[in-house]
């Protein structure tokens, strides 16, 4: 694991500490950052600790008509 601090967000972190991609699984959805932390293509996030961030969409005006 690298120094990062997973408790940090990628939109919240200047692009020097932004934890990188090591693994990516687009076909599932999901990538895993240096730091541990797996973020979702929906925009959750699931921290190392075990710590749920809760997807941040802004939803269209299709997605709410829906």
């Amino acid at each position: 694991m690298c120094s990062h601090q997973p408790s940090r967000t990628i939109s919240d972190s200047p692009d020097h500490h932004t934890p990188v991609i090591v693994a990516a699984h687009p076909e599932q959805g999901w990538s895993l950052l240096c730091d541990g932390t797996i973020v979702f293509d929906d925009t959750g996030e699931l921290l190392p600790d075990g710590q749920v961030v809760d997807p941040h969409r802004i939803l269209g005006p299709l997605a709410v008509a829906a």
